[in-house]
């Protein structure tokens, strides 16, 4: 071999062995995330809806609104015999008041005979009146005391009929309250509310469509931070653990990488064969564990995109 043919061959080596080194990779697999369903919780014409695919949302922000007359109009209903059961109770206050006025009356013309009663025994002994006025005062200061009993049991009956009659009204009143927290609830179902902050990646609806319970109305998933779903043969799982810090890295033009930090969130506990589109550091494995690398976005990852992992960044 010629002399000045060995630099040529040295630098097609380290070439070689760089390019070796960069193809070297523990596992691989497909960026995923954790994607929601958003379904219609309610019957009914969609009367308001502008969603589109690429829309970024935040946790319970509205994006369309489902008729909801129906249970509306039920509400009020409901609510309008809540108002009625009030207006249906007795106020015992006039009623009352008129009672005790009236027994004050009474109280008072008892002392008055009372007084009368003692001036007609003074007049008796000196001969002054008869014993027939003497008598008749007793027979009218009898009477007023049965008349003062009847009034204070009236009294007491009255409230006590009344306090009866009203809660015997009022015991209406419990179920008709849940009634309207019932159509209270439906027709806050009626609005399309996005349950987490994420992209819209699907929309299956319109305005002015149809929607029943269950049916699909979008799909969102938060990709600001995405799931490297890779595969790792037996081997490599004494090397990995939960928590662990790896490097993750997808390709950035024909022969370079771009490289992310990646923390290990979940190792299965079953092993699988190998799936057809997955390639692994031992192409030989039929058997491999599934894990999954959270990885945060700084958007160029993309849902589906092929990624690397390694344990040690490799040097270049």
């Amino acid at each position: 071999m010629k002399l000045h043919l060995l630099p040529g061959l040295a630098l097609l080596l380290l070439l070689n062995a760089c390019n070796s080194n960069k193809n070297n990779f523990d596992a691989a697999g497909n960026f995923e995330a954790d994607e929601v369903m958003v379904s219609a919780q309610q019957n009914g014409v969609i009367q308001q809806y502008s969603l589109r695919e690429g829309d970024h949302l935040s946790t319970g922000q509205t994006v369309g609104q489902i008729d909801v007359s129906i249970p509306t109009l039920q509400k009020e209903q409901v609510q309008a015999s809540i108002n009625a059961l009030h207006d249906k109770t007795y106020n015992t206050q006039p009623q009352t008041e008129l009672v005790k006025r009236q027994l004050l009356v009474q109280e008072a013309q008892l002392q008055q005979q009372y007084r009368e009663r003692t001036r007609t025994e003074n007049l008796v002994k000196s001969d002054a009146a008869t014993r027939k006025q003497l008598d008749d005062i007793n027979a009218g200061i009898e009477q007023l005391e049965r008349q003062i009993n009847v009034t204070k049991q009236q009294l007491a009956l009255n409230n006590a009929n009344t306090s009866t009659q009203n809660r015997s009204i009022l015991s209406e009143k419990a179920p008709l309250e849940k009634s309207l927290a019932q159509y209270a609830e439906q027709i806050h179902r009626g609005q399309i509310i996005s349950p987490i902050t994420g992209v819209v990646l699907s929309n299956y609806a319109l305005k002015g469509e149809m929607a029943t319970i269950g049916k699909p109305l979008f799909k969102i998933a938060n990709t600001d931070t995405l799931y490297l779903k890779a595969y790792v043969t037996g081997t490599l799982l004494s090397d990995i653990k939960l928590g662990q810090a790896v490097q993750t890295r997808i390709d950035q033009g024909k022969n370079d990488y771009k490289y992310y930090p990646g923390q290990i969130t979940w190792i299965s506990d079953k092993s699988e064969f190998t799936p057809k589109t997955i390639q692994t550091k031992n192409e030989r494995a039929n058997l491999v564990y599934a894990i999954k690398i959270r990885v945060k976005n700084d958007g160029y990852l993309k849902i589906g995109m092929y990624g690397e992992m390694l344990i040690n960044k490799p040097k270049s």
